[in-house]
């Protein structure tokens, strides 16, 4: 094996888990894929075609086709929702930890009395009888109203006043004593503590928190670090590999909320842009790990434009068309996505879905991957191939060689 390259088109489903009728109600008729070619029939994304995508879709559109020589599959999530942190946790080889929630007035003072105990300074904010807390006077902890109400809590300073370094410090604090999914530890350079209070904001009577965009914390100096619900970078692949002495390198957003601390992390958005990137590190790589994420298409799925996203998808599979063409015979190229994000249907928020799998190496083909029970069978998957320990969760599915009596299929 020389190199592995996960492309992850951020919000790409392929049709609603057969669980999202019970678990998402408003996502049981969830197509994101569906939705696009509904709105654009005549849509080509010949690389994607050619890959499998309308195979792992199941239906075949008026311009793109079945692909008899596609290695392909689709993977249903294991973690709760759908969430592009956890959904890269678990590409990653994490075994998902099913999150509570809670409005941070139900952790506001078991969080008051453990930061207390480790030696803050620690303040009781009160607005419209909620309160959340006021942590070595610059750092604010409370929930966070951007994502699902009661899944995150947010910790947030002006940084021209506290380090980033001492507020992860404080963040780190808050994770042992709370069981949301996510406490997402940020702040920006340039603002003030005034900034942030005018920021502050109730939603539904029971959630208080600041504004993110309105704190200005992401004009200048922006920092921003996620600290998962039993997320341990140690099981995960990049870890994992990095320790055995094999590069990783992460692209877009991945970047942002994986862990690597010996490998290259390149934080971007611009879907041209990471496809550069991705282009010149693989150029530059003799043996590695490449993870990509295409975070534009979630971007548009947000936005609820399907235009915007059909767009999207034309300018990355160009990308990955130019990244075929460099693939030696012991690469491996796999093109997936972490949850859906329909652009028709009817809400702003992700889908859970399906994703596909799609799975190219020269002299390999026609092999059916079945429906992957989680999407650390990627990870599994990437650290068999280079030989090292598997990750914490997931069962490999393609080892790297190019006989097909080599891969089980599920």
């Amino acid at each position: 094996m020389k190199r592995f390259v996960v492309i992850v088109l951020d919000g790409f489903g392929i049709g609603a888990m057969a669980d999202a009728h019970t678990v998402r109600p408003q996502d049981e008729k969830a197509n994101t894929l569906g939705s696009i070619l509904r709105d654009f029939p005549d849509l080509k994304l010949p690389n994607l075609e050619r890959l499998g995508l309308m195979n792992a879709f199941g239906r075949e559109s008026c311009r793109m086709k079945f692909s008899p020589a596609a290695n392909y599959g689709k993977s249903e999530l294991m973690h709760f929702g759908a969430d592009t942190f956890m959904g890269h946790q678990e590409i990653m080889g994490t075994l998902p930890k099913k999150p509570d929630v809670h409005p941070f007035q139900e952790k506001a003072q078991i969080v008051y009395r453990h930061l207390k105990e480790n030696g803050h300074k620690v303040e009781m904010i009160t607005c419209q009888g909620l309160q959340y807390v006021l942590c070595d006077d610059y750092v604010t902890v409370a929930d966070n109203l951007e994502a699902d109400l009661g899944m995150c809590y947010n910790v947030t300073a002006p940084l021209d006043f506290i380090s980033f370094e001492k507020e992860c410090e404080i963040a780190r604090l808050v994770r042992q004593v709370v069981t949301v999914g996510r406490v997402i530890v940020f702040g920006g350079t340039g603002n003030t503590m005034d900034d942030l209070w005018k920021a502050q904001e109730v939603k539904a009577g029971r959630f208080i928190g600041i504004a993110s965009a309105k704190s200005k914390s992401y004009e200048q100096g922006y920092q921003c670090l996620h600290l998962g619900y039993g997320v341990d970078k140690n099981v995960q692949a990049p870890t994992i590999l990095t320790a055995a002495g094999i590069p990783v390198v992460l692209i877009g957003k991945v970047a942002d909320i994986v862990a690597n601390d010996g490998g290259l992390s390149i934080t971007c958005v611009p879907t041209e842009e990471c496809m550069e990137h991705t282009l010149r590190q693989f150029d530059h790589m003799d043996r590695g790990f490449i993870c990509t994420n295409i975070q534009e298409t979630d971007l548009a799925g947000h936005s609820q434009s399907s235009d915007t996203y059909q767009k999207i998808l034309q300018q990355a599979d160009e990308g990955i068309g130019r990244l075929i063409n460099r693939l030696t015979p012991e690469d491996v190229l796999l093109v997936m996505a972490d949850h859906g994000n329909d652009p028709d249907i009817g809400h702003s928020k992700h889908t859970r879905e399906c994703v596909p799998i799609l799975v190219y190496q020269t002299g390999v083909s026609g092999i059916k991957l079945g429906i992957r029970k989680t999407l650390s069978d990627v990870g599994a998957t990437v650290c068999d191939c280079f030989g090292v320990s598997l990750p914490q969760n997931g069962t490999p599915f393609w080892n790297g060689k190019r006989s097909p009596d080599h891969f089980p299929v599920t």
